[in-house]
C-alpha cells in the first residue's frame, strides 16, 4: 500500500508535469492540470501527516513530528491514569465484584469440613456429655459466645492477614490467584472496550477523527494489553508477575507495620462483628457446636468429626440465608474496594513502566504495523480529495 500511494504520487507529477506542456492544445487539459496540481498538494500533507505521527519525515528535525516515540512514556502516563480512574476505583471494583459470589463459594467449602478421627475415653465422655445435657444451654452459651466475641475483637486481623499473605508468598501459593487475577483482568479489560474507544475518541483531536486514527490507535493500543497479559500468563518470571510479587509483598508488610491501614481493617472487622447476621450465627454455631459435641462424646469410638459441624452448619447457612451471604459478600467488596483505592496506584504503574520500556522505534513500529493499510489509504484519499477540490476550484475560476 506504501507503493501504491508512492505510485499514486507519481503519476499525479507525471500528469502535472504533461498537462502543462499540453495546456494551449485544449482547455481540458487545464482542468487535469488542476486536477494534478492539487493532488499533488493534497498527497505531500497526508504522506507528511501520517509520517509525522511514526518518525521524522526524511530525517529533518521538524517540531512536532514523531509524535508517538517522542510521547511514549506521556502516552504510558496517560494510559495508566485512564485504567487508574475508570477501571480500580472503589466504585469500579465494588461494581465487579458485585457479580462475585464469595460467600457462597466459602459456603461450599465450609460445608465439607475434613473430619478428624479420635478416641476419647468412654467414662469421661459420657460424664461431660451429661454435664453439658444438665446445665441450661443459653446461661451456658452466652458466657462462651461473649468470650469468643471478645477473642475476636482482640485479635488484630491486619498483621495476622500480612503474616498469611507473606507465607503464601514465600511459598509461591499465590500464583494460581495471580493467573485468575491476570483472566479477569483480560475480561475486564474486553468488557470496557467500548469505553476505551470512547474515551481516546473524545479526547482526539480533529485530524485523528477524521481520518480514523483514534480508532485504530485504540485498537492497537488494546492489542499490546492483551499481548502484556497474554505474556505474563505464560511467562513464569515476566517482569509483571515480578511487580504484583513487589506489591503484594509491600502489602503484606504495610498489613503488619502501617498502623492506618491497621485501623481500617480493624474497622472494617468491627462492623461486621455488630452485624446482627453475625449474632445469628455466633448463637447457631453454639447449639450446632454443644449438639455436635454431645453426640461426638455419646459415641466416640466412632471418631465422626462433629467438632466441624459448626463451621459446616455456618457453611450451609451461607448457601441457605440470603441475609447472612449479602453481608459477607459486602464486608468482601469493601475489603477489596478499599485495597484497589490503596494499591491501585501501584497496578497501574506496571502498565506505565512496562510501556516506558518499550523502545519508542518499537512502539512506533507496532502501532503502525496494527494500524495497517489504513494509514496508506489517508494518503490516497489525501491526493484524490485533494484533486477533486483542486478541479472544482480551476471550474469556479473558469466560471467567474
Amino acid at each position: 500500500m506504501r507503493l501504491v500511494a508512492g505510485a499514486l504520487l507519481v503519476l499525479m507529477a507525471g500528469l502535472f508535469v504533461v498537462s502543462r506542456r499540453l495546456v494551449g492544445v485544449h482547455p481540458a487539459w487545464g482542468y487535469a492540470a488542476a486536477f494534478a496540481e492539487a493532488a499533488m498538494v493534497g498527497g505531500l500533507a497526508d504522506w507528511f501527516a501520517v509520517t509525522a505521527l511514526f518518525r521524522r519525515p526524511l530525517g529533518l528535525p521538524i517540531p512536532h513530528t514523531a509524535i508517538i516515540p517522542v510521547n511514549k512514556d506521556r502516552i504510558a502516563d496517560s494510559l495508566a491514569g485512564f485504567l487508574r480512574t475508570n477501571f480500580l476505583t472503589p466504585q469500579v471494583v465494588a461494581r465487579r465484584l458485585h457479580q462475585l459470589d464469595a460467600a457462597r463459594v466459602l459456603g461450599d467449602y465450609l460445608a465439607n469440613p475434613v473430619r478428624e478421627s479420635g478416641r476419647i475415653g468412654d467414662s469421661l465422655g459420657h460424664l461431660l456429655a451429661e454435664i453439658l445435657e444438665t446445665l441450661d444451654p443459653d446461661k451456658v452459651g452466652r458466657p462462651a459466645k461473649a468470650m469468643l466475641r471478645a477473642q475476636m475483637e482482640r485479635i488484630e486481623l491486619a498483621p495476622l492477614a500480612g503474616q498469611m499473605l507473606h507465607g503464601m508468598l514465600v511459598d509461591g501459593r499465590h500464583m494460581p490467584l495471580i493467573d485468575s487475577l491476570v483472566r479477569r483482568a483480560g475480561l475486564l479489560l474486553e468488557a470496557n472496550e467500548g469505553a476505551l474507544r470512547a474515551l481516546i475518541h473524545d479526547r482526539a483531536n480533529t485530524l485523528m477523527r477524521w481520518t480514523r486514527l483514534d480508532d485504530r490507535l485504540a485498537s492497537a493500543l488494546l492489542d499490546a494489553l492483551y499481548a502484556l497479559l497474554a505474556e505474563t500468563l505464560v511467562d513464569p518470571a515476566h517482569p509483571l508477575r515480578v511487580k504484583i510479587d513487589e506489591t503484594l509483598s509491600n502489602l503484606a508488610q504495610d498489613l503488619v507495620n502501617d498502623p492506618a491501614l491497621a485501623q481500617r481493617v480493624a474497622r472494617m472487622k468491627s462492623d461486621a462483628l455488630g452485624n446482627a447476621a453475625f449474632a445469628a450465627w455466633l448463637d447457631g454455631i453454639w447449639e450446632r457446636s454443644r449438639a455436635g459435641l454431645i453426640t461426638l462424646l455419646r459415641a466416640p469410638g466412632d471418631g465422626a468429626g462433629e467438632f466441624g459441624a459448626g463451621l459446616a452448619g455456618f457453611g450451609r447457612a451461607l448457601g441457605n440465608d440470603p441475609a447472612l451471604r449479602a453481608m459477607v459478600n459486602r464486608f468482601a467488596r469493601r475489603a477489596l474496594a478499599g485495597l484497589a483505592n490503596r494499591h491501585g496506584g501501584d497496578i497501574v504503574r506496571i502498565v506505565s513502566e512496562t510501556v516506558r520500556r518499550w523502545d519508542g522505534r518499537t512502539v512506533s513500529a507496532r502501532i503502525e504495523g496494527a494500524v495497517g493499510r489504513d494509514l496508506q489509504f489517508i494518503r490516497i484519499n489525501g491526493t484524490l480529495v485533494g484533486g477533486l477540490v483542486g478541479l472544482a476550484l480551476h471550474a469556479v475560476e473558469h466560471l467567474i
